[in-house]
């Protein structure tokens, strides 16, 4: 089973892997109709109903599926429950230290069940999460701006923190669209992370036992420290 990484965008092709291999592990366990665990953290009621429902038809839009969707609200935080009898875990978008008040309490359980083959799909939030050592918001490093406030998640110092530990390497999200790149590019300068990966919105980063896969419209951006600063590519779709 894999990690899949969204780094935006609303393609069914994002989500199909994902579905395909939470079907496989549905089949192990004798269910028809494999159950999706999902969490949102939303900032109101309102935007709550609208995130569920906008998860709920792109997931059974794109195969027959259970979706078991919790809503939160901003300093809420889930509860075991929401992994109970998955096949599948999806942590989607939002405020991203939002997301990670919200999931602390469970981290350990989830290292365990995705370690356990439970396929983990992380979206925008949840794919920044999805690192050891996660980028979860900022847009300065000291007084210097590193990308546009905007794109600061209501920091203003980039902030790391550790994350879920699925994968070795720092993610940042809606690169192209968001400038977010740049902010990946100085963090590795500066030492906060050692390197990562910018994901395009309408992109998946696929990661299996030892591969790399790009699917979607756009790239994935990889940045390494080089020894006179850092070296940038990309992983094509």
């Amino acid at each position: 089973m894999s990690i899949h990484l969204v780094g935006g965008g609303w393609s069914e092709d994002l989500f199909r892997h994902f579905l395909t291999e939470a079907d496989s592990r549905a089949a192990g366990a004798a269910r028809v109709i494999p159950r999706i665990g999902v969490l949102l953290v939303t900032s109101d009621e309102a935007s709550g109903v609208d995130a569920h429902a906008n998860y709920l038809s792109m997931l059974t839009g794109v195969s027959s599926c259970s979706p078991v969707i919790t809503v939160l609200s901003d300093g809420s935080e889930a509860e075991s429950a929401l992994l109970s009898d998955i096949d599948g875990l999806l942590i989607g978008g939002g405020l991203t230290p939002a997301y990670l008040d919200a999931i602390t309490p469970i981290v350990d359980e989830i290292r365990l069940l995705v370690a356990d083959g439970l396929p983990y799909l992380g979206y925008s939030a949840g794919a920044a999460l999805a690192a050891d050592t996660a980028i979860i918001g900022g847009w300065k490093i000291g007084d210097v701006p590193i990308a546009a406030e905007d794109t600061g998640e209501d920091l203003d110092d980039v902030t790391v923190t550790e994350g879920l530990g699925l994968v070795d390497l720092a993610v940042d999200v809606h690169a192209a669209q968001w400038g977010t790149l740049g902010r990946l590019i100085a963090s590795t300068e500066a030492g906060l992370v050692g390197g990562g990966v910018a994901i395009d919105e309408d992109t998946v980063l696929i990661v299996g036992d030892g591969t790399l896969h790009v699917e979607g419209l756009g790239s994935v951006w990889r940045v390494t420290s080089a020894d006179n600063g850092v070296l940038v590519s990309t992983l094509g779709a």
